[in-house]
């Protein structure tokens, strides 16, 4: 493991115990209700996980997406347009817990890690889909009498959900633990898989799954914080194409959709070829 990212691993794990303070939660099986609730993080990070001190914006957008009654939602999409104008995906990278958790299962020794196979860039157009229709489409017209939408994709999809709330809260609560039926097996079944996934390939809920990736991901290519080519310095050796893990290179597009901002091309390049710049027009050439 490169300095890089150790240091980076460091800082999500850091991040991830910051946003799931509320230790007794964990022990009562209880959800934190504060006033601090009502601030969004930048991750995927469960607003049922009994030591989440704020939302995960996902989550939050659809209970009112439904309803222009509730200001709220102005709030929560501010909140996603501010951090993807400022970073693109560099939540991804650094911030979600999510994701370190999936990089954490990559490390388990597997007899055969997939990079890439047939119909991974058709994969990829998935987690629009998913944004689309379940974070914006279902939430926005079924909801209730009172204009609130239904999250759709925390409780259909998400595995992130399954695994810092719904694991710890059933485990905790005696009420729940009677209540539990399809859905709950549904939901573990979609950990489970997401788990093997996870061992197998790199990120994979990030790359295929993921409506908040997604979100971000519009904002890379345009967001202050951007990834730039040295020309004069690059010397081609594609260095930091084969160390991406995300399949990007950034000698083609340093600010590609996929790029999550980890890091790693820049760690590895021979030359420093590899720049960060900020509120500046990238102006590195597509080799």
């Amino acid at each position: 493991m490169s300095n890089n990212d150790k240091h980076r691993h460091f800082i999500q794990l850091l991040w991830a115990l910051i946003t799931n303070s509320f230790i007794i939660g964990f022990i009562q099986g209880k959800i934190y209700q504060g006033k601090i609730k009502n601030v969004c993080v930048p991750g995927l990070n469960c607003y049922s996980c009994p030591g989440a001190i704020a939302s995960c914006p996902i989550g939050s957008l659809q209970a009112v997406i439904g309803s222009y009654e509730f200001k709220f939602s102005y709030y929560i999409v501010g909140f996603l347009i501010f951090v993807g104008a400022l970073t693109g995906r560099f939540a991804c990278g650094w911030l979600c817990p999510f994701g370190l958790i999936q990089e954490g299962l990559y490390h388990i020794p597997f007899w055969k890690k997939i990079t890439r196979f047939k119909g991974d860039r058709l994969l990829r157009k998935l987690k629009y889909v998913i944004l689309v229709v379940f974070v914006i489409l279902m939430p926005l017209f079924i909801v209730d009498i009172i204009g609130q939408g239904t999250p759709y994709f925390c409780k259909l999809i998400c595995p992130a959900g399954t695994l810092e709330g719904g694991i710890p809260l059933v485990a905790m609560n005696k009420n729940l633990q009677q209540t539990i039926g399809w859905l709950y097996a549904w939901k573990m079944l979609l950990l489970v898989i997401t788990i093997i996934a996870s061992i197998i390939i790199y990120r994979p809920f990030c790359k295929y799954i993921c409506p908040l990736g997604a979100i971000y991901s519009v904002f890379n290519p345009i967001s202050a914080y951007k990834i730039k080519v040295n020309e004069k310095k690059c010397i081609r050796c594609h260095d930091c194409a084969n160390a991406c893990k995300m399949n990007v290179s950034p000698l083609e597009n340093p600010n590609s959709l996929e790029c999550i901002r980890c890091g790693r091309c820049k760690s590895v390049c021979p030359t420093d070829a590899i720049e960060y710049e900020y509120l500046k027009k990238a102006s590195a050439r597509r080799f």
